[in-house]
């Protein structure tokens, strides 16, 4: 009987080990998943107490404040989502819900507002700094390169394999994909997705462009961490260049001030090219004339000699 308990309990203890082990969240990796007492697995994101819903994408203002943890509190150490600004990685502040706040602070008293994509779009203030509403981005411009090859893709079998791409890995619905141009070896896409459009349940074009990005340059979300494949028609679609654009359903605030002060630059630069120019004509008129009245004197000299003999 107690050999039969043994192997009993052992089999117990195996299948609880592989349930267990099935414990992961598959579209984050930057989780800490355990079963409950009911066998239910809750995922937390690492270094909050904020939960990973592990059937679709995560924020990417979720995924930014997991990469901020430092080495030593979690497992794994990324690269941090690629924004068109020179402001690179922060730290920031998410809603309840996942997205970005309005306002983002550095570590400092320095502020400023943000879009739904986490990017600035004012210029920066102080603590006083007000940020009435979070902006959406509902245009999102992928620009792709990939390597040379002896002849250019279908552009039609391109399409299609992007939009099945986008479809099956990031749950993008196919709505959302405004365009896709293929000139080899550039490709752009277009996705636009408005707040009148976007259910609850659709995953947001900013966290698809986090994710896709982070798929290319080889260091993916997902837990699989497996390396991003693109197939045409059976071929490779090896992308060695990324870029990605936002654009907002309102202009950027700051937008008109870099315009002014670089048309001021321009500006001051002609006026001083203008100044020099005239400077060297005045001088170089100036020489001339002197020359000319050096000779003149000289010849006059010359007559009075000759008269006086």
């Amino acid at each position: 009987m107690e050999p039969l308990f043994g192997v009993l309990l052992g089999l117990i203890l195996v299948v609880a080990s592989a349930a267990e082990s099935n414990c992961t969240c598959a579209t984050n990796k930057w989780t800490v998943c355990a079963q409950d007492a009911s066998g239910n697995c809750t995922c937390m994101l690492v270094g909050s107490n904020h939960k990973v819903d592990c059937s679709t994408l995560t924020s990417k203002c979720l995924l930014m404040k997991a990469e901020m943890i430092p080495l030593k509190e979690k497992r794994f150490r990324g690269h941090p989502c690629g924004l068109l600004d020179n402001d690179g990685i922060y730290n920031p502040d998410c809603e309840d819900s996942g997205i970005f706040k309005a306002r983002q602070c550095n570590q400092t008293d320095t502020c400023w507002c943000v879009n739904t994509a986490g990017v600035r779009r004012t210029e920066k203030g102080g603590k006083s700094l007000s940020c009435s509403e979070l902006v959406r981005t509902s245009w999102i411009y992928i620009e792709l390169k990939h390597k040379k090859r002896s002849s250019a893709f279908d552009v039609p079998e391109v399409a299609n394999a992007l939009k099945h791409l986008f479809e099956s890995r990031y749950k993008l619905h196919p709505k959302y994909i405004a365009a896709i141009k293929y000139d080899s070896p550039l490709i752009q896409i277009g996705l636009n997705q408005n707040d009148s459009k976007k259910s609850r349940c659709d995953v947001d074009i900013a966290d698809v462009a986090c994710y896709f990005e982070k798929d290319i340059k080889d260091d993916s979300v997902f837990h699989s961490n497996s390396t991003l494949t693109v197939s045409v028609n059976g071929d490779a679609l090896d992308i060695e260049k990324v870029r990605i654009y936002y654009v907002d359903e309102k202009p950027p605030e700051f937008c008109m001030r870099q315009l002014v002060s670089g048309i001021s630059a321009v500006v001051t630069v002609v006026i001083l090219t203008a100044g020099f120019g005239i400077t060297v004509l005045v001088v170089l008129k100036w020489l001339r004339t002197r020359k000319y009245e050096t000779v003149e004197s000289k010849e006059m000299g010359e007559i009075r000699a000759a008269s006086l003999q």
